[in-house]
């Protein structure tokens, strides 16, 4: 079931070619739908360059050429008429090694939520996962629904590497590094999983709609 009235959204110009469309906070699941079928749609428009999904906003770059003047009004006309229930994801299930080397922060997520470690793993493997955009760097998963008793502030001093594989708590949000980066995310456990594959097509794992599951390793 969708909102019987979508959330009404902003809109305005980057550049001359491209218009981005952005909801108030929060973003939830039935306005990530909606982004996604829109953009789903926009991609078969002549006029339409590219539609890039992202957390509450969709960006639109039009051709050369596209009637740009009508198009603002255009958008907010087919985001009212998206179907969010139109959109359905894969069930990726990813298996995780937390904790140890492979998750130094584990047990600073777990001191600063007030639980041990063991329940950290048993509450962040107990979820069902909703990939909301891919950004930051390519095949970057955005996940919505992590349990808010695990939100944890990032890194003071944010790492210069986090190996490919890393899967963090960023704030109320986690993810899965695709490849070696900097960054100040929460490190609780490590993927061997390969989300990110040029030669792969698509190149990413996951797509924005799936579904994942975190799966502990024996070791955990």
């Amino acid at each position: 079931m969708s909102d019987a009235t979508p959330s009404s959204p902003v809109i305005h110009w980057l550049g001359n070619q491209a218009l981005t469309l952005e909801l108030p906070p929060p973003a939830t699941l039935d306005s990530q739908r909606r982004i996604w079928r829109l953009a789903e749609q926009l991609r078969d428009w002549d006029e339409i360059r590219e539609a890039v999904p992202g957390m509450n906003n969709l960006t639109v770059e039009l051709r050369p050429g596209a009637k740009t003047a009508s198009w603002p009004a255009r958008l907010r006309k087919l985001w009212q008429q998206a179907d969010p229930a139109a959109q359905a994801g894969r069930v990726v299930e990813i298996p995780v090694h937390y904790g140890g080397a492979a998750g130094p922060d584990l047990q600073e997520v777990a001191r600063h939520c007030g639980l041990s470690s063991r329940q950290v793993v048993a509450r962040h493997s107990a979820v069902e996962y909703t990939v909301f955009f891919l950004g930051f760097q390519p095949g970057f998963a955005y996940l919505g629904g992590l349990d808010p008793a695990l939100a944890t502030p990032r890194r003071a001093t944010p790492r210069q590497q986090v190996p490919a594989g890393s899967v963090a708590i960023g704030g109320s949000q986690t993810g899965i590094y695709p490849a070696d980066a900097p960054g100040g995310w929460q490190i609780i456990g490590h993927s061997d999983m390969v989300l990110f594959d040029p030669a792969r097509q698509p190149p990413s794992a996951l797509q924005p709609g799936d579904i994942v599951r975190f799966i502990p390793a024996e070791d955990a």
